[in-house]
């Protein structure tokens, strides 16, 4: 007996990063990682800075996503992403230069409030890319 699936199709402002039949998948959530099986419930959720995880079969895939929306359906999941990257397309230097430069304006921080979350957000960005980016050898696409 086949394997139920959802389809799931990811847009960024610029591309049609993914359409596929997937098993499973989790997503970031405004409250908290979401996990989605084929018919779930139907729903309509932000996507904040994380790691959206789907498997197909064996194979985990992953892609790092900063901001956007998700609608849940019974049959499919379609996630609209201000900035998403799949694992093997991030520039591990350029991830790792953007921590760096988001480290230093937090713990140099004499700013008002609006750049401290300008700062953290941009340390949250590039954690999730390195995190993601390093798992290009782990049954990525």
């Amino acid at each position: 007996m086949a394997t139920p699936t959802i389809r799931l199709e990811i847009v960024s402002p610029d591309r049609l990063v993914l359409t596929d039949e997937v098993e499973e998948l989790q997503v970031p959530g405004a409250t908290g990682y979401l996990g989605i099986l084929p018919g779930h419930a139907p729903m309509i959720t932000e996507v904040s800075i994380g790691e959206i995880a789907y498997r197909k079969g064996e194979q985990t895939f992953y892609l790092a996503v900063a901001c956007g929306y998700c609608e849940v359906l019974l049959d499919q999941v379609t996630i609209l992403a201000e900035k998403i990257e799949r694992a093997d397309e991030i520039d591990q230097r350029r991830a790792q230069a953007s921590l760096q430069r988001a480290e230093k304006r937090l713990s140099s921080f004499q700013a008002a409030a609006i750049d401290f979350l300008r700062a953290r957000t941009s340390l949250q960005k590039a954690l999730i890319r390195i995190q993601v980016s390093h798992k290009t050898g782990l049954h990525t696409h």
